[in-house]
């Protein structure tokens, strides 16, 4: 799989364990961007010469395979600058529409700041109120009782960047509607790994990132039941999210465009689509988690955040007497990357007793070598300290 990845034949000793933070570009992907600079590029949406028409052509057609991909209607999909985009969008378009002072917007423990710093502003702005759905020693969520009447919408990951944890959103979903709640996915970490289907989930709002999906940085996909897109009021102004405009007002364009204004990242749009194909190819891979898991259980003093039975391909985790900084910048050394720090989920963190945590994470280029080197560094990082 590695030989798909050119970035592994300039550096093919690299251990990379740091793709739930980035993912490798495969090939397709980088000639598909570089294509369209060098052969097809022009703008989209704005004019009616051939080169134009095509890119527009090009560009649709991403969106039709993000439909695809989440099985959802293309006029269901907006594309965004990332996860954090659309779920910025969501709070500040439905947000600000739909919630009230007094209304309940229930989050997690374990959610990345993307997905709870948007509902911090969000609630301090409008009065409403943030209810945080504890999290157990496993890393699962303990959401029973947690909505209620007052709830307005529900907002949780679907994988947890730290524990790896998959969550029973649809299970979650039925108790959010039950109560005319609206439920909202962070899919960053679920897109890559997991068939996402909007339907069987029922959830009303779904966001992604392109770039953990081994797609191009700067793009994400924020799919929005129509109904709820078409009540929702754009937030950014501009170019092409328009129907008409006067000197005094506007009218806006239908979902999605009303929520696409200016010129938009088209390359990394376009590039997107085969990285999208890209992960449906590949659906089903087996990650060399478990075999890591074992490898990390048989360390001294070494401790896993995040037992659930069933997760991502993510495993976090700390070693007494060895801070996670130290830890990384050994490794770095060996030309093995991973991620350390609080991980963009420092109430999650919290919830362990920790500050900082270490972080290791699979692609599908991953290998059990790569995790024999991984462990050996260790071992050895122990011995000296």
């Amino acid at each position: 799989m590695r030989n798909e990845f050119p970035i592994f034949e300039k550096h093919p000793d690299w251990v990379y364990l740091d793709t739930a933070a980035t993912a490798q570009k495969p090939k397709c992907v980088i000639d598909a961007l570089a294509s369209f600079y060098s052969e097809d590029y022009a703008t989209v949406h704005r004019a009616i010469y051939r080169q134009s028409i095509h890119a527009s052509e090009l560009y649709h057609q991403t969106r039709m395979t993000a439909a695809q991909f989440l099985n959802a209607d293309p006029d269901e999909i907006v594309f965004t600058r990332g996860t954090t985009d659309a779920i910025n969008l969501v709070a500040q378009s439905f947000g600000r529409t739909f919630i009230s002072r007094g209304d309940e917007i229930v989050i997690s423990e374990m959610e990345h700041h993307s997905n709870l710093v948007p509902w911090q502003m969000l609630a301090k702005e409008k009065g409403a109120v943030l209810r945080f759905i504890p999290v157990n020693d496993r890393g699962e969520l303990e959401w029973e009782g947690m909505i209620t009447p007052k709830t307005k919408i529900v907002a949780l990951a679907h994988i947890s960047n730290v524990t790896g944890t998959i969550n029973p959103i649809a299970e979650i979903g039925k108790a959010a509607h039950a109560v005319g709640a609206k439920l909202l996915v962070d899919g960053a970490q679920a897109a890559p790994h997991l068939k996402i289907d909007v339907q069987a989930l029922n959830c009303d709002f779904y966001a992604f990132s392109g770039h953990k999906c081994y797609g191009p940085t700067g793009v994400g996909v924020l799919f929005g039941k129509k109904e709820l897109l078409d009540r929702m009021p754009p937030v950014q102004g501009g170019g092409d999210m328009i129907a008409w405009v006067e000197k005094e007002e506007a009218t806006y364009q239908s979902a999605p465009l009303r929520f696409e204004a200016g010129t938009p990242i088209i390359g990394s749009v376009i590039a997107l689509k085969p990285a999208l194909e890209f992960v449906q190819r590949h659906l089903g891979h087996a990650f060399p988690l478990k075999y890591a898991t074992k490898k990390l259980q048989a360390i001294p003093n070494l401790k896993i955040i995040g037992t659930a039975p069933e997760k991502g391909p993510i495993i976090t985790f700390h070693i007494d007497g060895v801070h996670p900084l130290d830890l990384a910048t050994f490794l770095d050394i060996k030309n093995i990357s991973i991620r350390s720090g609080h991980l963009c989920a420092q109430p999650l963190l919290k919830r362990f007793g920790l500050e900082a945590a270490a972080r290791i994470s699979f692609g599908i280029y991953s290998t059990t070598k790569e995790v024999d080197r991984f462990a050996e560094a260790l071992e050895e990082m122990l011995v000296a300290f």
